[in-house]
């Protein structure tokens, strides 16, 4: 049995652990619960491994009692989930309220709330109900006000014990990967428009949602809410040349800028970002951007809606300027830059996902500097290896050392304003789509014969810096 213990100086920081509701649940349509999108997609789809899907995956929905014993035997002080919307509103409205579904979510909250965890609680993680799809979807403006009202539900009947809340994860990939490249749910490859009109509906959203918990329920409730944004570090191929770091910046305004400027900075894009679609459509013959605009009432609507600053981040890449095509319209085309792999460093389950430590600590710094000094929580941070055959993994081992320690290098030597570090992923789990091929998880998952057992963490992991100190037992 593993059990993490932190002591000294951070020991008031929080280190949790993340999971997702499709990924873990199982249960797809288990008392009561409606489709997602993600149910869709995975049952009709062979493009992923072995044709994998969330139907079982790790059973959480019938196993909520060892999903708390495993938790509780990490020590840690957070637990990062996410509700399934179509749990709690099969039809995605309030109208067709599912109980059972709430009433799961109670059980796992109050088991957290026993065992000291806070839970940190995802509303909405990428699977909209199938129902909403069909009529509505992203990239209309009535899901604003749907969004709304089901987080509106959910703050009022979580709200007295979750005292942190996302609204979104990763808007970013929904935008993109989702209606730019098509190869999520909903699968529309509409990259030069969609994405756009995409992320504007989900800043809104966010936006609208922030304020319904601040207008109603801040007061009684006193948490905090923020949004989950994803971002690599982008590191320009040659900080000598101005070209170059002009380019990587865009980089980081077009995956991080996208979502934060409007709602760190001033509830507009980047000038980056509209300065080159607003560009490239004139030059496409547009009689306006393919990029949305923001009335000045809704700049001032959103600005200003996130308590705390929440990342996920993964890797780093290297980035340097080109002059991209103009046809066809693409999100992709209006980047002007392109990024490859950092060749040094460890390459890891996912072609895309190099181990590259050092980045974290200049993100971090980077959304120190541009944002304003924001509390900054880092809400996913993990590394996928091939699925498991063996007991050694050695290679996680070194990726939390590595990463954890640049995080606290940014706390203590950057004066980053680092307030929690949440590692992903509680166990191995469905992971999009690369299936079962590859697990993040602090804990193996047999998904051929059941049970879970506690599988590995950092092991006697020391921080040179003084007063600080991670200690990890590890038992048989």
């Amino acid at each position: 049995m593993s059990i993490m213990t932190i002591t000294g100086k951070h020991k008031e920081e929080n280190w949790g652990i993340s999971s997702s509701a499709y990924q873990i649940e199982g249960g797809w349509n288990a008392d009561g619960k409606g489709p997602s999108i993600w149910d869709t997609f995975t049952q009709t789809t062979d493009t992923i491994p072995d044709k994998a899907n969330g139907n079982v995956a790790c059973e959480s929905y019938n196993r909520l009692n060892e999903d708390l014993y495993m938790l509780r035997a990490l020590r840690v002080k957070s637990y990062r989930f996410s509700l399934s919307w179509s749990r709690i509103f099969p039809d995605g409205t309030r109208k067709s309220l599912n109980q059972k579904g709430v009433d799961y979510y109670n059980r796992l909250i109050d088991g957290l709330i026993a065992y000291n965890i806070e839970p940190i609680v995802t509303i909405y993680h990428w699977d909209l109900p199938e129902a909403l799809q069909k009529v509505y979807d992203w990239d209309k403006a009535e899901m604003i006000d749907i969004f709304n009202d089901y987080c509106d539900f959910c703050f009022a009947t979580f709200g007295d014990r979750v005292k942190f809340w996302i609204t979104i994860n990763q808007p970013q990939t929904i935008g993109w990967s989702g209606y730019g490249l098509g190869n999520m749910p909903p699968n529309v490859k509409d990259p030069g428009y969609r994405p756009y009109i995409v992320a504007h509906n989900l800043i809104k959203a966010h936006a609208k949602a922030y304020h319904t918990y601040d207008d109603k329920y801040r007061q009684s409730q006193g948490g905090l809410i923020s949004i989950a944004l994803n971002a690599d570090w982008a590191e320009p191929k040659d900080v000598s040349i101005r070209r170059e770091v002009v380019a990587a910046d865009r980089a980081m305004q077009f995956q991080l800028g996208w979502f934060a400027h409007p709602i760190f900075k001033n509830g507009d894009y980047p000038d980056a970002l509209k300065w080159q679609v607003g560009n490239k459509s004139e030059i496409q013959g547009f009689p306006q951007s393919r990029l949305p605009s923001f009335t000045e009432e809704e700049k001032n609507f959103i600005k200003g809606t996130a308590d705390v600053f929440c990342v996920n981040h993964y890797t780093t890449k290297i980035v340097s300027h080109i002059t991209a095509r103009l046809s066809p319209e693409s999100y992709e085309y209006d980047w002007d830059f392109k990024e490859e792999e950092e060749n040094d460093s460890p390459t890891t389950a996912i072609p895309n996902q190099k181990v590259v430590a050092w980045g974290l600590r200049r993100l971090l710094n980077w959304i120190k500097e541009e944002y304003g000094d924001p509390e900054i929580y880092i809400t996913e941070n993990g590394v996928a290896t091939e699925a498991q055959t063996t007991w050694d993994d050695s290679d996680r081992v070194f990726f939390y050392k590595a990463y954890i320690d640049e995080a606290l290098k940014a706390y203590e030597l950057d004066g980053v304003t680092v307030k929690g570090y949440i590692a992903t992923s509680l166990m191995d789990s469905f992971e999009w789509l690369n299936g079962y091929k590859v697990g993040f998880g602090l804990h193996h998952v047999d998904f051929i014969f059941g049970p879970l057992e506690l599988f590995h963490i950092l092991s006697h992991y020391s921080h040179k810096h003084e007063s600080i100190l991670l200690e990890f037992h590890v038992k048989d």
